[in-house]
């Protein structure tokens, strides 16, 4: 099978490389930069791909590779700073200072026939991010393609077949990215598309057995999109070697626990803890985003261990965690990534914990955990569910988290997603949700003052949660939501909608 290794230093957008790969049906896998030569000879890579990063290659300490890299006779693409560092070591020079590039650019396109820009328009959009960039080319290589403020956009060298780009090839606002990233593949790398889910699903099954043998597995059911396919994914490999527990932590969306039972209780070996009031208890007087995840992370895995001690010979914990994650949650899962967020799922975790951790889904994004949901022969209403947070409510209640301001957040999101589903557009938005807000504003009911909650609607539509944009709603459908909620939830006299898109704003509000 064909293989590409893409090299993390430390770029948000490392996981959209991967992604925009798999999207080609060719494999590839992410790793730290500092994996050493050995570890790439014996990966045996038909490509490789530096990602961009924060740092300037001058700076002590900064990440670096071997030279003996470039000499492997494997083909290589340089994205951003993996553009400068190639460039810095193989002999060319760098600047810094006035040329820096956010955002949209456009860049001329000077060497159209360069294997990595055949077919690319003339002149077309892309996105940059950097400060530093290449000033003088090293030997043997050529310009392809420049912008207003640099004379190097791109550039390559057909004889060692090493390609640079001053740009990020993997972001939706790069409109002709997969193109020039499938130029690399198969016109540089020579790959097949050779990749498929099939794969991943026997690979997996093996990895899991291997790895579990006779013991059992407990599985953290919410009945969201990730969960259920894993639980899926693990039954079909252990079958009743798997546990599924529901934790209720009071957290939970409108009659989500009947939904689960209802679902899941003839499915697999299902058992329902109440602990709402622990998990409550816990959070009274938190109201920092972070303290709330690694409660609820710390509180979660505490029940677990009480539930195991129940299961003889469970050995293992599953959690559904995915690639986003795992970007979005610390740099030391895959490189020097910045961190923005902790997650559920990657976060929060006690340092010992009494059973070993199984993720057989943190190396998919969601639309490829979507497809393998099908795959794997769950009905299509629970592999489109939109995403609902590990820490649920508790990152949608901002400020301190109380039973009453769950049930009125509660309350508002139901009415939220029925108006959502009933005027047909649930499957044209990737994900929908109310948040209520830390504030109060004066209002006017039946001819009396009020002093009550703001409550936020936030809808974004997205192919990768990596980048979103805030979804387009008609008034009318605004209006009526609006109306719903202030007229039907009590302590709700005003609503607002979020129109910021991702980036600069994440989906979630914590």
């Amino acid at each position: 099978m064909n293989k590409i290794l893409i090299l993390d230093f430390g770029s948000q957008y490392n996981q959209l490389i991967a992604r925009r790969i798999r999207e080609m049906h060719v494999y590839c896998e992410l790793h730290p930069y500092s994996v050493g030569i050995d570890f790439i000879k014996k990966f045996a890579p038909q490509g490789i791909i530096f990602s961009g990063g924060p740092s300037s290659v001058t700076d002590p300490g900064a990440p670096d590779v071997p030279k003996e890299l470039f000499d492997l006779g494997i083909p290589i693409l340089g994205i951003c700073y993996g553009m400068q560092l190639t460039a810095h070591k193989l002999g060319g020079k760098l600047g810094s200072g006035h040329a820096r590039e956010y955002g949209r650019a456009t860049i001329e396109v000077t060497a159209p026939k360069s294997p990595l820009f055949r077919g690319v328009s003339a002149k077309t959009q892309v996105w940059m991010s950097h400060g530093d960039h290449v000033a003088a080319l090293p030997e043997g290589f050529y310009p392809i393609a420049k912008t207003d403020s640099i004379a190097y956009g791109a550039a390559g060298n057909d004889e060692r077949r090493i390609y640079l780009v001053q740009f990020h090839p993997e972001v939706k606002h790069t409109l002709e990215g997969n193109r020039i990233l499938s130029n690399f593949l198969f016109e540089v790398c020579k790959v097949t598309a050779d990749w498929r889910m099939e794969n991943f699903i026997e690979t997996s099954v093996a990895k899991i057995r291997a790895a579990v043998g006779n013991k059992k597995i407990i599985l953290g059911l919410s009945g969201g999109v990730d969960s259920s396919v894993a639980a899926a994914l693990l039954g079909k490999a252990v079958g009743h070697q798997l546990t599924a527990i529901f934790v209720d932590n009071g957290l939970l969306r409108l009659h989500e626990r009947d939904e689960v039972e209802k679902n899941f209780k003839d499915v697999v070996n299902l058992i329902v803890v109440d602990a709402a009031d622990i998990f409550l208890s816990r959070l009274k007087g938190v109201d920092e985003p972070e303290k709330k995840r690694k409660i609820i992370g710390n509180t979660f895995i505490e029940v677990f261990d009480t539930e195991a001690a129940k299961i003889a010979g469970a050995d293992f914990l599953a959690q559904g965690t995915i690639y986003p994650d795992v970007i979005e949650s610390s740099s030391k899962m895959n490189g020097p990534s910045t961190t923005i967020k902790t997650h559920h799922n990657v976060g929060g975790l006690p340092d010992r914990m009494k059973l070993k951790l199984i993720e057989p889904l943190r190396d998919l994004f969601k639309d490829e955990v979507r497809e393998l949901g099908l795959k794997l022969g769950l009905p299509p209403e629970n592999v489109f569910r939109h995403p609902f947070p590990g820490p649920g409510l508790a990152v949608r209640v901002l400020g301190e988290v109380t039973k009453e301001r769950c049930d009125i957040l509660r309350a508002a999101d139901h009415i939220y997603i029925q108006e959502i589903r009933a005027a047909g557009l649930y499957d044209d938005i990737a994900q929908a949700f109310a948040v209520l807000l830390p504030v109060k504003t004066v209002g006017v009911m039946g001819d009396c003052r009020t002093y009550e909650h703001v409550l936020a609607l936030r809808a974004v539509k997205t192919d990768d949660f990596m980048t979103a944009d805030w979804y387009d709603f008609p008034h009318d459908f605004l209006k009526k939501v609006s109306s719903r909620i202030i007229n039907e939830v009590k302590r709700v006299n005003r609503v607002v909608y979020d129109i910021s898109s991702k980036p600069p704003a994440t989906i979630e509000w914590e």
